[in-house]
């Protein structure tokens, strides 16, 4: 059975927003939230979830190389039980180590120095962490 996934790149001032689909496990990126202090506009966000009706939403997971958690995670964690206690998702941690570096070496690869706008990188961000979700779990069922 097909579904829709979204995923979110977690940031303290922008949150990326990707979405896809199971069939073709790909995603492609939505614009990206602006958050203060972590926080976006939940509106803004219920719109989203509304609009695509996701059966799954997957938050990236900050950690350090050496896959311990780093301040941003706790904060990552949070907005993921902020997600599935607002609006009843189900939501999935990933781990999203490289991600942004990844999301830069991309859009700079496609349109040089200028090409790194802040929202690009926190799209194509959700965009790797989507799929690297959909890579690791290609079996996932709703």
């Amino acid at each position: 059975m097909a579904f829709t996934v979204i995923a979110f790149d977690f940031g303290t001032r922008s949150i990326g927003c990707a979405v896809g689909q199971s069939i073709t496990q790909t995603a492609q990126a939505l614009p990206a939230f602006l958050a203060k202090d972590g926080i976006p506009s939940w509106q803004d966000i219920e719109k989203c979830l509304k609009n695509w009706q996701p059966a799954v939403v997957v938050v990236g997971l900050p950690l350090n190389m050496d896959g311990t958690e780093q301040p941003l995670t706790a904060r990552a964690k949070k907005f993921a039980n902020r997600l599935n206690g607002r609006f009843g998702v189900n939501v999935l941690l990933q781990d999203e180590r490289l991600t942004t570096c990844d999301a830069k070496a991309e859009i700079f690869s496609r349109g040089g120095f200028r090409a790194l706008e802040k929202g690009k990188v926190d799209g194509i961000s959700a965009c790797l962490i989507l799929e690297s979700w959909f890579a690791e779990n290609p079996d996932f069922s709703v």
